[in-house]
């Protein structure tokens, strides 16, 4: 799971928090046409906030829900293009990225442990929850990487859990990101009443992620009460929410700040980042 060339003790690495976007918006026109660019820039210079390039990746992207949490283990995965009606250019990007069988065995090994059922998935292509933000993050491909699942339920305690599981990556040189949006109400994007109802949301996520890590954690499993929570995540469709729940869980104790924050198709949205 480490790479061979290195043998130094790997860097402990942070979790994070990114949002993704809309689809593939950093590689095609919108309108307006900088809608995008400070969340692009914010993910290109994500390397700065590492302490080295890290070993692997270990990515949960709201684009993927399963029974049990399940975790893709193929050498070498495809692309999955889960958007639709974008231009056909879209279609045509790439990230070659490797698989890490390794790493997906350790993963469903640790969730074992810590009684949550699992699967490797040997077919399982790169979504673009995982693969469109990562090109931003790392365009050169050259870092193994491994998709974990959401669970179907979407209950916040659970991936708390799967979350705490996984701390132990950190030491071993696996940075773990969630890959998200921390407001994602299709009927809000673009709608100035959804503006101060995406502030005060957001405002409650950076209190909570500053939060000590059972107050953190309590807050999560009660997120439903956070002002306007439903207008921001509807109920039910919160899974752009969950793989906060999960890396909040594998932070332990360290606590999170937002790296990133701004008013985008007049909702705020931000990333966190725990160290």
């Amino acid at each position: 799971m480490t790479n061979p060339e290195s043998s130094a003790a790997p860097a402990t690495q942070p979790v994070l928090f990114i949002p993704h976007g809309a689809g593939p918006c950093f590689f095609m026109d919108w309108t307006p046409a900088d809608a995008w660019h400070g969340m692009a820039d914010y993910l290109s210079n994500i390397h700065s906030l590492l302490p080295e390039k890290p070993r692997a990746i270990l990515m949960i992207s709201a684009h993927w829900l399963a029974e049990d949490f399940s975790v893709t283990a193929g050498e070498q995965p495809g692309l999955i293009y889960d958007y639709y009606g974008f231009p056909e250019h879209t279609y045509e990007l790439t990230y070659p990225a490797p698989g890490n069988p390794a790493l997906a065995r350790r993963v469903t090994d640790l969730l074992a442990q810590a009684g949550l059922t699992s699967r490797q998935d040997r077919e399982r292509g790169f979504d673009h929850g995982m693969f469109i933000p990562l090109k931003l993050m790392f365009p050169d491909a050259d870092i193994p990487v491994v998709q974990l699942s959401l669970r179907a339920d979407l209950d916040p305690a659970t991936h708390q859990r799967a979350g705490k599981a996984l701390q132990a990556l950190r030491q071993e040189g696996v940075l773990i990101v969630g890959s998200g949006m921390s407001f994602h109400n299709m009927r809000g994007y673009g709608d100035t009443r959804f503006t101060p109802l995406s502030e005060a949301f957001d405002t409650w996520l950076s209190e909570t992620m500053e939060a000590p890590p059972a107050q953190r954690e309590d807050r999560l499993n009660h997120w439903s009460s956070a002002p306007y929570a439903h207008q921001c995540h509807p109920p039910g469709h919160e899974e752009h929410l969950l793989p906060l729940m999960m890396v909040a869980g594998a932070a332990g104790r360290d606590p999170g700040y937002k790296t990133y924050s701004e008013q985008v198709l007049k909702t705020q949205l931000s990333a966190w980042h725990f160290r």
